[in-house]
């Protein structure tokens, strides 16, 4: 037997019931011959960890522009430190971990530069919102213009990660709640490392309910949702975790997402989008070819290509079109 039948059996004999099975997967778009060795899942995660667009996560802001530090998050560890916590879960409720894994990597590939602060800036001109952003990569703008051909329930996964959406799938849910788990507590340990935050500054009702420390608060929200779902048609945390997170995560927006010292330069990022956004927007000819030649309005050109780019990228691209140089003879 090759090694994909293999695995059909042991999903078969060895996942919960309430798992998606990989031969149940509604397929792609575009039909291709399929691997002898690989699910269709697993062809999704490489598919995604080779591409362009995940190599960029690395220089993306997640929380604070540029820091100097070398341990600050990026774009591109927050998608490694949700992979894992959503394995975690998934392996533990005997999930589909192939699945989960595809959803996790792909989840931010649609993130703007410069984080939320890149967000802002393109919402004022058109209607942007990552995830969606996110699901256009991987049908439209990976591989050179012509898609990735993902199947249909890692694109819903991707498509519907943050809380409150509905995935079709219990593996879609569980990326959710740990991309949740995982920029709450690490954005608090960025915040602590950049002396925004201490553990002491932590609302105490939260903190008895969550644990004391990063580290505790990750494994006890994960044990929580293990507890609450094995063997249950659902992955969630009880009212009482699922309560303190959000607790928490309002106190993260008062103090570290809208007010800290090292937000104030984001203002910059913003305008210097905007400034972006308009020249290409003015003549649309002025943008690469294959985002010129999309079939979208001009308007979404222009999104695809700025939200595309690094943060050191838009820096390097607006420095050129805006800044004078010497003259040089």
């Amino acid at each position: 037997m090759d090694a994909k039948l293999i695995r059909y059996e042991i999903e078969e004999k060895f996942l919960s019931p309430y798992a998606f099975k990989s031969k149940d997967t509604k397929g792609r778009s575009k039909p291709q011959e399929p691997s002898k060795h690989r699910t269709e899942f697993m062809r999704d995660r490489d598919r995604i960890i080779h591409c362009k667009s995940f190599r960029r996560l690395k220089h993306k802001t997640q929380v604070f522009l540029s820091p100097e530090g070398d341990h600050y998050r990026t774009r591109l560890t927050h998608t490694l430190e949700v992979t894992q916590i959503a394995r975690s879960i998934s392996r533990a409720l005997r999930l589909n971990e192939d699945l989960t894994e595809a959803i996790s990597l792909g989840h931010d590939l649609g993130h703007t530069p410069f984080g939320h602060a890149g967000e802002r800036a393109l919402n004022d001109y058109i209607d942007f919102q990552h995830n969606v952003q996110s699901l256009r990569v991987v049908e439209f703008l990976e591989n050179n213009f012509q898609g990735m051909n993902l199947t249909h329930e890692v694109k819903d996964g991707i498509l519907n990660h943050r809380l409150g959406a509905k995935p079709c799938t219990l593996e879609g849910v569980t990326v959710a709640l740990a991309d949740r788990i995982a920029y709450i507590n690490h954005d608090i340990d960025d915040a602590i490392r950049a002396n925004v935050l201490s553990e002491d500054d932590l609302p105490r009702d939260v903190t008895d309910v969550l644990g004391k420390n990063v580290h505790d608060r990750i494994n006890n929200m994960i044990s929580n949702i293990i507890k609450t779902s094995l063997n249950k048609p659902y992955v969630k945390m009880d009212d009482e975790f699922t309560q303190a997170s959000e607790r928490l995560r309002d106190f993260l927006f008062k103090r570290v997402y809208d007010g800290s010292k090292p937000k104030e330069e984001e203002h910059k990022a913003v305008r210097m989008l905007k400034m972006l956004f308009e020249y290409f927007l003015e003549d649309i000819d002025r943008l690469p070819k294959g985002y010129a030649q999309l079939e979208a309005d001009d308007s979404q050109k222009v999104c695809d290509y700025i939200a595309s780019m690094t943060d050191r990228y838009s820096i390097h691209v607006f420095n050129s079109i805006f800044v004078p140089k010497g003259w040089e003879y």
